[in-house]
């Protein structure tokens, strides 16, 4: 998975004291430039917004305070909105991009921070253009060139990334869904639950004695040495320096070298053929042009009879369609260029491009929700830690959004997490 710790966004403009929202006097400009001042937004666009989301908190169950008042709504999870101009204008500019960045801003708060994004998940129909553009001013952004890249996932500009996800990973620093045997979970069975997931995704590809074993996306390394231990020959790749060190540092310490090989490589440009192929959540950073080249790649390193398990996070098709051209806040902030896949979208693909075929799918979007309640805790418990790592309170904000948004989308079912079977039939003699 790729992080941008600084966003992508080029600065903007230098703007009038009046664009600049009362709660962003402390917001580094330079570093969160769409953060720290207001969009530029026609009055009738922010009032536009204003009224429309008023309409639709009165059918939601949902409250919102604005600037101290009473609350408005149904009932449900409490929004407090403490700069209601500078909310509206946001969402009047971007609709959910701005609801975020007025998040990061600061401007509104939730105690339920969760209760409310899941909400927004359930109707953002009523949020963002749909069929019937119900909120017409706030068009979500188209996304920008310099965004869609050939690029795979990238290193952070810094060397604190190992640091930062230890602060809130389990143990074996596994960064992706975890399965676990019932909910609630607590926090020490979080390293149980992702060697189970694990374990998991490698019966479906067969992995035993033996093995040629080729991983794409290496993580902390936790897959290629519970692979390793099965008595698999393990080749992994990756494009991160940090990943290779973290990695080739955790299979010394297992005493694993001798079966597992730790490259700093595009997976385009591996050769061979192997008998499984693995990947864990990588495909959704590598853009939506460049998914046949992906699968065409897995079909020609899968030698005959091999098969390949991935575990991809995936949204409803009919949502990827509609945002296949929209600037996300995700995309902005976490995943550049990142694009979810629907499972139609990857059966599709497969079948008009490879000689692979689907063979068995399972879904399990619930624990992803539960891993991200986990994370989030800990992270909220660990945020002395992370402000003392040099992370501001503009970047805990967004972190802090993102994995709240994360939980809301699976807790919706707006996404879903599943393992998919892909196999290549053995030639004929």
């Amino acid at each position: 998975m790729s992080v941008s710790v600084s966003p992508a966004s080029p600065a903007s403009p230098a703007s009038p004291a009046s664009s600049v929202s009362e709660r962003t006097a402390s917001v580094d400009a330079r570093r969160w430039p769409d953060v720290a001042t207001l969009p530029r937004a026609p009055r009738m666009r922010t009032a536009v917004a204003e009224r429309l989301v008023r309409r639709a908190v009165g059918r939601l169950p949902l409250r919102v305070r604005l600037a101290g008042g009473a609350p408005i709504g149904r009932g449900g999870p409490l929004m407090v909105v403490h700069d209601p101009h500078a909310f509206f204008r946001r969402i009047g500019s971007g609709g959910l991009v701005g609801l975020g960045e007025s998040y990061m801003a600061g401007e509104w708060e939730a105690h339920d921070l969760v209760g409310v994004l899941t909400v927004f998940a359930e109707h953002a129909a009523m949020f963002v253009p749909g069929p019937r553009g119900r909120l017409r001013g706030a068009r979500p952004p188209r996304q920008p060139a310099e965004h869609r890249t050939d690029d795979l996932p990238y290193d952070l500009p810094n060397d604190l990334l190992n640091e930062l996800f230890a602060l809130f990973l389990d143990e074996t620093l596994t960064y992706s869904s975890a399965l676990f045997r019932g909910f609630p979970a607590e926090q020490h069975l979080l390293p149980a639950a992702q060697h189970r997931k694990i374990d998991r995704l490698l019966d479906l590809a067969g992995v035993g004695a033996g093995t040629q074993l080729l991983e794409i996306s290496t993580g902390s390394g936790e897959l290629a040495i519970r692979a390793a231990q099965r008595g698999a020959r393990v080749l992994t790749v990756t494009l991160s320096r940090q990943q290779q060190e973290l990695a080739r540092r955790r299979v010394r310490e297992a005493g694993l070298e001798h079966r597992v090989t730790v490259l700093l490589r595009d997976y385009r440009k591996v050769l061979g053929r192997y008998d499984a192929i693995v990947s864990v959540e990588m495909i959704e950073a590598v853009g939506q042009e460049h998914w046949p080249q992906y699968f065409m790649t897995l079909d020609r390193l899968l030698a005959p009879g091999g098969r390949v398990a991935l575990q991809t996070i995936t949204m409803p098709h009919e949502r990827l369609t509609a945002s296949r051209t929209a600037y996300a806040w995700t995309q902005k902030y976490i995943f550049p260029g990142g694009l979810l896949p629907s499972t139609e979208a990857i059966g599709q693909i497969v079948t008009r491009c490879t000689g692979l075929r689907p063979a068995e799918r399972v879904r399990f979007g619930p624990h992803y929700a539960e891993t991200l309640r986990l994370w989030r805790e800990r992270f909220t418990q660990r945020a002395a830690d992370v402000e003392a790592l040099g992370f501001d309170e503009t970047f805990r904000r967004m972190w802090t959004f993102y994995l709240a948004n994360s939980e809301a989308g699976f807790s919706a079912g707006c996404l879903d997490v599943q393992q998919v079977l892909l196999t290549k039939e053995e030639m004929a003699s």
